[in-house]
């Protein structure tokens, strides 16, 4: 069984240690980050409608850590943060910065969590705007400071040429499946972390699991059942 790593380089080796014993693996990374200068950021948020006196911070990523200590020098006490994902509050708590509450999907599942405004939000350029629309329309005044970008690496033929031969491929975020859709056999099982590649993946893919962390072994047993 031939498994493909996609996710940046530096950023597979917990799935690699997992895979490994298991399977013959290949690292083809998809995507690339570039983070904005955080003193720029730092600036923008500075300037921001609302410095001072937001009451909620929302960090999308744990990309955003960088980020972190100058939203927190926009809130007035008390505040929230929420987060989405494990790996954002892990990478906040680091920063010892509690965690209120956390959505293990989409960003917009911290909506009903947020009664009080205005709303710092620390993201991705581009990245999904329903938890923003969601509170600008009940007058929380949300602010978005775009932190990072997550863009596309132009591959080689022998990079395609790993993930066309790929029985599993393990894709980290919709930017990735958007490079991997159209080199992943539809006979090949798709394995993603959360809810929210889930559902992106699944618009034009049958065989997808939720298979990081603790969904690993279950969706394992089962890929490993269906690939002769």
């Amino acid at each position: 069984m031939l498994v493909a790593l996609t996710r940046e380089r530096g950023r597979n080796e917990d799935l690699r240690r997992l895979v490994a014993r298991l399977a013959e693996v290949v690292e083809t990374p998809l995507t690339m980050t570039t983070f904005r200068d955080p003193h720029v950021v730092g600036e923008e948020i500075r300037e921001s409608p609302h410095f001072g006196s937001y009451c909620s911070l929302v960090v999308t990523s744990a990309r955003t850590q960088s980020y972190v200590g100058s939203a927190l020098e926009a809130m007035m006490n008390p505040y929230e943060v929420l987060s989405v994902g494990s790996a954002t509050t892990e990478m906040l708590a680091r920063e010892r910065v509690s965690v209120t509450h956390e959505s293990s999907g989409p960003a917009l599942g911290l909506a009903s969590f947020i009664t009080r405004g205005p709303v710092l939000l620390l993201g991705a350029v581009g990245g999904r705007d329903e938890l923003l629309a969601d509170l600008t329309t009940r007058q929380l005044h949300p602010v978005l400071v775009e932190c990072y970008e997550t863009v596309p690496v132009e591959l080689d033929d022998e990079a395609r040429q790993r993930v066309r031969r790929a029985d599993v491929v393990f894709i980290g975020a919709p930017s990735a499946w958007r490079v991997a859709r159209t080199l992943v056999p539809q006979n090949a099982w798709v394995l993603v972390p959360g809810a929210t590649t889930l559902e992106f993946v699944r618009a034009d893919h049958e065989r997808v699991l939720l298979g990081w962390g603790e969904q690993f072994d279950a969706a394992w047993e089962h890929v490993g059942a269906s690939v002769i």
